[in-house]
């Protein structure tokens, strides 16, 4: 029986045409067929649109919509997604990420709407030519939770499809970690809900090694603290962040 909930992809890219493909590729393989692919672009000066466009004429059948023009930054683009946003659950999926298989969609698609918050699972480290390199060191929790963060993103965004009634913007004064903060404030809004957050108990994502928030660790980590203290108070965030740190340094 095909599934009848709905997904929006978010894709948001700019200048990434040696990366994009393989993303879109993977979008294009999937055997759901009900889903919804947002390309958001901050006006390319590469062939990204074109890729984009190209991926959008070969496949007719599906709700694919490619917008380029400028924006003020990554997550003012996803929130560009977010409002064009029509599926039930969203993901974003960005430029080098990909779908880990063919039935990822399918799976998520199977949970239901009206009870499932958040659909979750694991994340595969891929490096540029998209081959694995690493599972990811933090795994997914069995029972994920709005207090879950406190050790770390034990959830990768890309493995994050989160019910669209839960959605909010991207709260913008962040520039590097507004992820974690959307993160927390959807579980927070499943919690208050009633809705449950389902582990999936799969690699749902290849995720490109070097994104944003890797490549600026020192001023993301200062703003995933703010973020922590926002949500869950200094001495929480505190002692969070001693673990933390002490943890990526026994890793080392």
């Amino acid at each position: 029986m095909e599934p009848t909930t709905d997904i929006t992809v978010i894709t948001v890219t700019y200048n990434c045409a040696s990366t994009l493909e393989r993303t879109l590729q993977s979008v294009e393989r999937q055997t759901l067929s009900t889903f919804q692919h947002l390309i958001i672009d901050g006006a390319s000066h590469d062939d990204t649109v074109r890729i984009a466009e190209a991926y959008r004429e070969r496949n007719p059948q599906r709700d694919i919509i490619v917008q380029s023009e400028p924006d003020h930054g990554l997550y003012d683009a996803m929130n560009k997604g977010i409002h064009m946003a029509e599926g039930d659950f969203i993901v974003f999926l960005n430029a080098g990420d990909m779908l880990h298989a063919d039935d990822v969609l399918a799976r998520v698609a199977a949970c239901d709407a009206e009870k499932v918050g958040v659909v979750y699972g694991e994340t595969d480290i891929v490096d540029e030519q998209g081959q694995f390199l690493r599972h990811r060191r933090l795994s997914a929790p069995e029972h994920l939770t709005s207090r879950s963060f406190l050790r770390g993103m034990v959830v990768c965004h890309q493995s994050f499809y989160a019910n669209r009634c839960l959605v909010q913007p991207y709260d913008l004064q962040y520039k590097y970690s507004a992820d974690v903060d959307w993160c927390i404030r959807v579980m927070e809004a499943c919690e208050k809900q009633g809705l449950s957050m389902y582990n999936l108990h799969a690699v749902l994502t290849d995720y490109l090694s070097e994104g944003m928030t890797t490549q600026h660790q020192r001023a993301s980590l200062l703003e995933r603290f703010r973020i922590m203290c926002r949500r869950y108070g200094y001495f929480a965030a505190l002692r969070a962040h001693i673990y933390i740190i002490g943890r990526s340094i026994v890793k080392k």
